[in-house]
């Protein structure tokens, strides 16, 4: 099993254990998306409470990579998916975040 499935496999674990469906083949997709980040300990995780990094995220990967535009959709997004994820989970991993959003804001289409 290489690297990338093993994180796959521990994407998916996680998310069973939240109780969430999803869609084996758009998150490896959005993992795939994420590159060699989601083999970094400090990157493969988001802060939620880290209002800084949150903003990274939606200007990063909302605006600049789904091509979607700011506002307060976008807000109610992120804390939505913190919220789902739960917001004391200390294993809030990127791909799984970055799935909740392109499934919340209905962007499947960009993969």
């Amino acid at each position: 099993m290489s690297k990338f499935d093993e994180k796959i496999a521990l994407y998916q674990s996680e998310m069973n254990k939240l109780g969430l469906k999803f869609d084996a083949d758009l998150l490896t997709k959005v993992t795939k998306g994420l590159g060699p980040s989601i083999y970094k300990a400090d990157a493969e995780t988001v802060s939620g409470s880290d209002k800084k990094e949150l903003e990274t995220v939606k200007n990063n990967f909302l605006i600049k990579k789904l091509g979607l535009t700011d506002g307060p959709k976008l807000d109610s997004a992120i804390d939505n998916v913190i919220e789902k994820v739960g917001k004391s989970n200390r294993n809030k991993y990127r791909a799984i975040v970055y799935y909740l959003l392109v499934k919340e804001l209905g962007q499947e289409s960009k993969y």
